[in-house]
């Protein structure tokens, strides 16, 4: 099995190398809009059960919120709802066989991570304005700014690490066993790790919620008038 630090060239755009995580994660992106596209295109005062579905899944979600952050979930949910979904998909993309999970490897999971830290700032700005956000890493005291800027950084790379390290090491215990048990054993080992990306897509963003939901801090009632 390869390193999860190097990822395989598939081909080649000019001079920029496509690598296999990145055609996965293209095609999980064109998966996952055509069918939110297909699922939402006919929607009705009398939901069909695929409405249903998918209504069920939204309200999940915006309960979640709702429940973590302690906010109106509506300019959340977006973000937060396509954040889940497409970890939970890349996760689960390790069943298709010859398809390693993106999230398997590093580089696809600090893009995540990365799109957590912005959400941070762009939440936290919106929600109290730049004066009101910068005045948060001087809380409880000013001795306390540089501990605070530190920790806005350790903790993305704290969710970085932990989705980077569960996935990865799934994907190998499943794949030494395969390699020495044959195709039917490890087939319990592939459910657990069905479940373990699930608990890891909830974990990664229900940890994002809370981030999130502390830059609003007192100014996240405001901000759900602001936000649209």
């Amino acid at each position: 099995m390869a390193s999860p630090l190097t990822a395989q060239i598939v081909f080649h755009i000019g001079p920029v190398p496509i690598t296999e995580p990145v055609v996965v994660t293209w095609g999980l992106m064109l998966v996952l809009g055509v069918g939110g596209w297909l699922a939402t295109r006919a929607l009705s005062f009398r939901p069909s059960t695929r409405q249903a579905v998918v209504e069920l899944i939204v309200g999940a979600i915006e309960d979640q919120i709702e429940a973590t952050m302690r906010a109106a979930p509506a300019p959340y949910v977006p973000m937060i709802g396509t954040l889940f979904l497409f970890i939970l998909a890349a996760n689960w993309s390790s069943l298709v066989p010859g398809v390693e999970p993106p999230t398997a490897h590093i580089e696809t999971d600090a893009a995540l991570g990365l799109i957590v830290f912005v959400s941070i700032l762009y939440f936290g700005i919106r929600g109290r304005g730049l004066g009101g956000y910068l005045k948060t890493f001087a809380e409880p005291s000013f001795i306390m700014i540089p501990l605070n800027i530190v920790e806005t950084f350790t903790r993305t790379f704290s969710l970085i690490v932990r989705l980077f390290g569960n996935v990865m090491s799934g994907v190998f215990v499943v794949g030494i066993v395969l390699s020495l048990a044959g195709l039917l054993v490890p087939i319990p080992l592939m459910a657990l790790d069905l479940l373990t990306g699930t608990v890891q897509a909830y974990i990664f963003t229900v940890l994002a919620m809370v981030f999130i939901g502390s830059a609003l801090g007192e100014g996240r009632h405001e901000s759900e008038g602001k936000i649209t």
